[in-house]
């Protein structure tokens, strides 16, 4: 587990139900709890003068939660280079022990980012990426929700008229 969170009131739409944003807000919280461990808290990142950028993400809204649920965020790396980290994260519902299926997953590549002027992608600094090659691995095939495209099959979609 790296992040956990109450559902707020103010987080709640007209369904009752988290509102589609505040699930990537929670996602982004992981995310900061992800950089903190790998050594980019806030100090890391202004003593090194680098961070992190989302370049893509992707969300799967897998089940509803409401007002009040107790969700927890499980981070895991399907891969990384040299610049840039793939991650793969699944939203539970309830304490850690009790993980069930997922209320929704989210992957993002991230990009390494040198903050020192104008922004730039950067190497990760070896004691980074170190860290980053000892944190919870998940291959691509068993991260069951990421790696999807969206879009309608072919033979249902219908274009738009003009």
């Amino acid at each position: 587990m790296i992040y956990r969170d109450t559902v707020k009131p103010e987080w709640v739409d007209y369904n009752g139900h988290l509102r589609d944003a505040f699930y990537m807000l929670i996602y982004s919280l992981a995310t900061d709890a992800f950089m903190d461990r790998i050594g980019l808290d806030d100090a890391g990142r202004r003593a090194r003068a680098r961070t992190l950028y989302t370049l893509e993400a992707h969300i799967g809204y897998l089940r509803e939660i409401k007002e009040g649920a107790a969700v927890r965020v499980e981070v895991r790396v399907i891969a990384h280079d040299k610049k840039r980290v793939h991650l793969y994260m699944e939203m539970f519902e309830g304490d850690e022990g009790n993980e069930g299926e997922p209320v929704s997953a989210c992957e993002q590549m991230m990009l390494h980012i040198d903050s020192s002027g104008a922004p730039k992608s950067a190497s990760f600094d070896e004691d980074i990426a170190a860290r980053i090659a000892a944190e919870p691995r998940v291959a691509a095939k068993d991260a069951r929700y990421a790696g999807r495209v969206i879009g309608l099959p072919a033979r249902a979609s219908t274009a738009a008229p003009a």
